[in-house]
C-alpha cells in the first residue's frame, strides 16, 4: 500500500484528495495544513509520496519542498496548483517537486500523475 502525506491549508481539499486516493488503495498517513507541518510530518512519517499545495500560511509549498528535499533528496512530491500559477509550478519543480496536479482536480488525472511519479521513483 502506498503511504501518502497530503499538505493543503484547505481542509476540503485534503478531504477531496483523500477520497480520490483512498478509493485507489492509497493510505493517508498524515495531513498538514501548512508547509512547516508538512516538513515535520515528512521527517516523522517518511511517506512514499506527498501532495503539496503551493500557497499556504507560515511556509509556502515551495519552501516546504526545499525543506523536505533537504531531509530526503529522493522525496516524491507532487504539487497542487490552481490554473494560472505557471511560474510557481516552474519554481516548485526547480525546488525538487516531481510533477504537478492542476486544481480543480480530475480524479483520473490525480491517480495517473501519482502513479507516474511513483513508477519513476521505484
Amino acid at each position: 500500500m502506498v503511504r501518502m502525506l497530503v499538505a493543503d491549508d484547505a481542509s476540503f481539499m485534503r478531504m477531496m484528495i483523500r477520497e480520490i486516493v483512498e478509493d485507489e488503495g492509497y493510505e493517508i498517513v498524515g495531513e498538514a495544513s501548512d508547509g512547516l507541518e508538512a516538513i515535520a510530518m515528512y521527517g516523522e512519517l517518511h511517506p512514499d509520496i506527498v501532495t503539496m499545495d503551493i500557497v499556504m500560511p507560515r511556509c509556502s509549498g515551495i519552501d516546504a519542498v526545499r525543506g523536505i528535499i533537504n531531509l530526503d533528496p529522493g522525496a516524491a512530491i507532487v504539487m497542487c496548483s490552481a490554473l494560472g500559477q505557471d511560474s510557481l509550478i516552474t519554481e516548485s519543480v526547480k525546488a525538487g517537486a516531481k510533477d504537478f496536479i492542476v486544481k480543480p482536480f480530475r480524479p483520473e488525472a490525480v491517480i495517473e500523475t501519482l502513479r507516474l511519479v511513483l513508477e519513476k521513483e521505484s
